[in-house]
């Protein structure tokens, strides 16, 4: 069973720039597509991006495009999800989140899940 682990979350100003890791604990990872989901206080969870499992192919909701990039190592386990021009409305908890199938921004189609990590973007 996959174990993901989120890390690199913070208090940014609008503008700013954080970066998110996520680490898997399996060597199937690999095998997996990776996904960045966020969930604001009182809101659904909400896809933001997801990558394949060579890192060839990506895709992410319009509200990212441009400011936003995942990427993943494999050979070191782990996601990443650059953030950029952050507003304030990319205020939410950020999950990392795994499965064995093709892209999709569907949560309930991702089966592991990181405890996630507080981004929080100042006005």
């Amino acid at each position: 069973q996959v174990q993901l682990v989120e890390s690199g979350g913070g208090l940014v100003q609008t503008g700013g720039s954080l970066r998110l890791s996520c680490a898997a604990s399996d060597r199937t990872f690999s095998t997996y597509t990776m996904a960045w989901f966020r969930q604001a206080p009182g809101k659904e969870r909400e896809f933001v991006g997801t990558i394949n499992w060579s890192g060839a192919h990506t895709d992410y909701v319009d509200s990212v495009k441009g400011r936003f990039t995942i990427s993943r190592d494999i050979d070191r386990g782990t996601v990443a999800l650059q953030m950029n021009s952050l507003k304030p409305e990319d205020t939410a908890v950020y999950y990392c989140a795994a499965r064995s199938g093709s892209l999709s921004g569907s949560p309930s189609h991702y089966a592991y899940w990181g405890q996630g990590t507080q981004v929080t973007v100042s006005s």
